[in-house]
């Protein structure tokens, strides 16, 4: 019976049989040692037999073996144990070496990025690529508990729709038997109708953006984890939003450890309750950040790069906290949509934040204005048709009693990109797309 890796461990002195792949070969002081690899870790292997050496003549990197051998304790080894009178069998012989080498830590430098993400197929079969991914099935898991513990309901909508939910020229189109269709820029018009159904919803879903960005932070297709939730006010809002990041990182801290360390990962700024992550204004952050660097963008409606890796380091040192809730946003500005609520006590401001965490805005998070009357009005004040095949189900809804709500979109590469201190979100993504890169 076959024996994974991270349990070898437990049969200290037996003999047992292992199947993977060959993930290093090395001859020392006429010993040859094997790592072989799987889904679980690593074993090394120590093959002293001629006719087991032989066996391994010529083979590659990747070649699949299977190992029957004695358990050894040795505290040098992977694990902390090695497999010792091995026999071997060659289930599928690679005699071609690999195009990159995937038995140490491949380079992250701006400048292999292309080389690296060419190859990702065989680059994933390192182990510290693959610890990345790891990383971000916890935090899914971790948000799926998140959102199970308190009550959500999650929902699949559909990525072609008939008109783009964001508006702007973002969008990708296609043709959809003879109609003109697009790719969803978020699930933002279903799961406000679903709040008057479940109430609380959530999905993890593709989003497409027709961006044309070549930066560290954009691409055209990646995860997004969609959240929308009613009965609400904004601070429910936002302290949820903390209480997620918080619940993610936490559920990382103590699941990942290892992939943590093999990425030099530095320990975790936040507290412990939501409500203590700091919430600050942009426009004082705009003066917080002209005083300590003497760049304006004072007049600006959005936030630099360079203030948010700034906010967030002034967060970390001066209040104890990576993240940042950023708050004070024109109702005015661009990034005001139709189905916004701007403040009743000061309609200049919207009910929205920005989460800032390790220098890079993860999630967006604003209330909906749920009243009909305004929400046509606004829609029409942004050039909207009512009656667009696009917009029709979601007002039709609104006429039929819809509560206070509101909802986050939340990036799952990013998220990721800033717990491991990477330096791109495509590092992050196992095959990205952007402005320049459709395969593999």
């Amino acid at each position: 019976m076959r024996v994974l890796t991270k349990d070898s461990a437990q049969h200290v002195g037996k003999k047992i049989q292992l199947e993977g792949w060959l993930h290093k070969k090395r001859l020392l002081g006429g010993i040859t040692f094997i790592n072989l690899r799987d889904r679980s870790g690593l074993i090394q292997a120590v093959v002293k037999d001629k006719d087991e050496v032989e066996k391994l003549r010529g083979l590659q990197t990747g070649t699949v073996l299977q190992l029957a051998g004695t358990v050894k304790e040795e505290p040098r080894a992977p694990g902390g144990v090695e497999l010792h009178d091995v026999t071997l069998t060659v289930e599928i012989p690679v005699t071609e070496e690999l195009p990159i080498e995937i038995d140490k830590p491949l380079s992250h430098k701006s400048d292999n990025l292309d080389t690296l993400l060419d190859h990702r197929p065989i680059g994933l079969r390192n182990i510290q690529e693959t610890a990345i991914f790891k990383v971000q099935a916890k935090v899914l898991e971790a948000f799926r508990a998140h959102f199970k513990a308190n009550d959500f309901t999650e929902m699949n909508s559909p990525k072609l729709l008939a008109e783009a939910t964001e508006g702007g020229a973002e969008v990708f189109k296609l043709d959809y038997f003879g109609k003109t269709a697009t790719l969803a820029q978020s699930a933002q018009f279903y799961k406000q109708m679903m709040v008057g159904v479940f109430e609380r919803v959530f999905e993890t879903n593709p989003t497409f953006r027709a961006e044309p960005s070549a930066t560290t932070r954009h691409m055209t297709e990646y995860i997004t984890i969609d959240a929308e939730m009613g009965f609400i006010q904004f601070e429910d809002l936002m302290n949820f939003a903390g209480g997620a990041l918080i619940a993610v990182v936490s559920a990382v801290e103590k699941d990942c450890a290892d992939a943590l360390k093999m990425w030099n990962v530095e320990k975790f700024v936040l507290p412990k309750k939501a409500e203590d992550i700091p919430r600050l204004s942009i426009h004082d952050i705009h003066e917080k950040f002209l005083q300590a660097t003497k760049e304006d963008h004072t007049g600006e409606d959005d936030l630099a790069p360079a203030e948010e890796r700034w906010v967030c380091d002034y967060a970390k040192k001066e209040l104890g906290s990576e993240a940042v809730l950023v708050v004070g946003w024109p109702s005015k500005s661009k990034t005001f949509k139709f189905y916004h609520r701007a403040n009743e006590e000061n309609p200049d401001i919207a009910d929205r934040a920005d989460l800032l965490f390790r220098g890079v805005e993860i999630a967006t998070l604003s209330m909906r204005e749920h009243r009909y009357d305004r929400l046509v009005q606004q829609l029409k004040s942004m050039g909207g048709d009512p009656d667009s095949p696009g917009f029709a189900p979601l007002l039709s809804v609104y006429k039929y009693g819809m509560p206070p709500h509101g909802g986050f979109g939340w990036g799952l590469e990013r998220t990721v990109q800033r717990i491991l201190g990477l330096n791109s979100v495509k590092e992050a993504t196992l095959f990205p797309r952007d402005i320049n890169r459709l395969a593999p």
